[in-house]
């Protein structure tokens, strides 16, 4: 492929060469660079990919998109771009034929609820007969193959191969989780969905390695609803209109409110021992009853959201139905089989909203006691330590407060931080450090009535310790602690 073709929807400068060579490869990992490619040069957070042009050039790279002004040999062919990363999106979508154009492409973002609404989705498309993929927090699904991920959102150059490989294998849509990291490196340019959905938003990802401030957050997810053609939004969410100022997109609503086109009404909660879940209403666009084994009013949303996307698939009724009865999400919401008339949840609830909302919902079931098991990730915001440890002191009856991925912070530290915001709540707390420990002594001292939610990690398979993941699973270590 010749690199000006790889080029053609970017503004750029050619400082050198001839933009129109032969390219055998796109690299924007120096590592990976083969003869006669072209290597993007990257700067990112850790390390910048400028200063990886000489070894990119001794392995063959024979043209070069750059930030900077840099001095070259006159041999190699150098192209001046404001902004490398969405350079890489442009031309990672060309380099792989625009696959996004053969496929129906569906985007959700949102603070919480993104993961179950994705498999919401997928469930109900697969069940009608729609071969269906899956980029998100947890796995990416092509077909039969499941890839463990890194990213919610991952680089361009590999949403756009899983694009391709989709395509290849003979999947008509793919529904992805959009993050605000992603909009706001430029992971999802280069294409525009077909659909993008708002679930909710509230203060997350904010510090030094994320969004600098709540506005930034905003803007970046606001963004896909100028890169949709139609925006389905949450219309209850107090953000709502904030999301789609300046959209260029077509808009439809969902959520409890009587304005929204597609609504859910008679929301009933179902509470047996070990079971949770929920039953409502369709009204608006559709009408018909709905039952999940998934607790909760946010699923009611979350769900409600899959409902609205299906729609413009003729998804009939029953599918639907059938569909979202069956639905299971690991670590949202997830229940853990117990031989003891108590719950056990597993839930990736990792910041104040989502774990608020948690609370709030397992808390309108009515348990004997709430039991909270969590703790926060080292590394990340303090704010978000003080204001997790408050909101489980007032809505839990005991907090549990525990090791997370304590990264390359000492676990106590950040405990301790936690618990300066659980003193500020009424709930009591112990202080377990090993994470192994504090599931085993809620399981040891539960009683007849009790939910116990364990937060925080989720799907997660591992606890990260000085750069080293180690294998660690909340379901082992409740089996673990149910055969002792």
């Amino acid at each position: 492929m010749y690199l000006n073709e790889l080029m053609e929807h970017l503004e750029y400068t050619c400082l050198q060469g001839n933009e129109h060579i032969l390219v055998t490869d796109l690299v924007y990992d120096s590592r990976k660079v083969s003869k006669d490619s072209v290597f993007v040069c990257i700067a990112g957070t850790v390390a910048d990919g400028h200063d990886y042009i000489p070894d990119a050039i001794e392995k063959g790279a024979v043209a070069l998109v750059v930030e900077k002004d840099i001095d070259l040999p006159k041999d190699i062919t150098v192209i001046r771009v404001v902004n490398a990363r969405k350079a890489l999106a442009f031309m990672s979508a060309a380099y792989f034929g625009y696959p996004a154009k053969k496929l129906t492409t569906i985007g959700i973002t949102g603070t919480k609820g993104k993961t179950t609404t994705v498999y919401m989705i997928k469930s109900i498309l697969e069940n009608a007969g729609i071969r269906t993929g899956l980029i998100g927090t947890i796995e990416t699904i092509i077909g039969d193959e499941i890839i463990p991920a890194n990213n919610t959102t991952p680089e361009s150059y590999i949403i756009q191969q899983t694009f391709a490989r989709m395509v290849e294998a003979g999947i008509e849509c793919v529904v992805m989780e959009a993050s605000s990291q992603g909009f706001l490196h430029n992971r999802i340019d280069g294409f525009v969905f077909d659909y993008g959905v708002f679930t909710n938003l509230g203060y997350d990802h904010i510090g030094d390695k994320e969004h600098k401030d709540f506005d930034d957050y905003l803007r970046c997810k606001s963004m896909l609803f100028r890169q949709c053609k139609t925006g389905l939004i949450n219309i209850d969410d107090e953000y709502a209109s904030d999301i789609i100022k300046g959209h260029t997109c077509t808009i439809e609503t969902f959520g409890f409110s009587e304005e929204a086109d597609i609504r859910a009404t008679n929301v009933r909660l179902v509470h047996e021992p070990g079971y949770l879940g929920v039953s409502y209403r369709v009204e608006g666009l559709m009408n018909f009853d709905v039952a999940i084994d998934i607790p909760g009013k946010f699923n009611v949303l979350n769900s409600l959201c899959a409902i609205a996307i299906c729609r413009h698939f003729n998804v009939n009724e029953k599918d639907i139905v059938k569909a979202l009865n069956k639905i299971r999400v690991r670590g949202r919401v997830e229940l853990v089989p117990v031989n003891g008339n108590y719950s056990v949840m597993i839930d990736y609830a990792h910041n104040a909203m989502s774990l608020k909302s948690l609370l709030s919902t397992i808390r309108e079931y009515n348990p004997k006691r709430l039991i909270c098991v969590f703790g926060c990730g080292g590394n990340r915001s303090k704010d978000r330590r003080y204001l997790m440890g408050e909101i489980s002191s007032n809505m839990a009856d005991l907090t549990v407060v525990t090791s997370d991925n304590p990264r390359f912070e000492e676990p106590e530290d950040i405990i301790n931080d936690i618990v300066t915001g659980v003193k500020k709540g009424k709930g009591e707390y112990i202080k377990i450090i090993d994470r192994r420990e504090a599931i085993k002594y809620c399981i040891d001292n539960a009683r007849e009535g009790d939910v116990i939610i364990i937060a925080g990690k989720g799907h997660e398979d591992y606890q990260e310790i000085k750069g080293i993941k180690y294998h660690m699973d909340d379901r082992e270590l409740v089996l673990e602690a149910l055969s002792k």
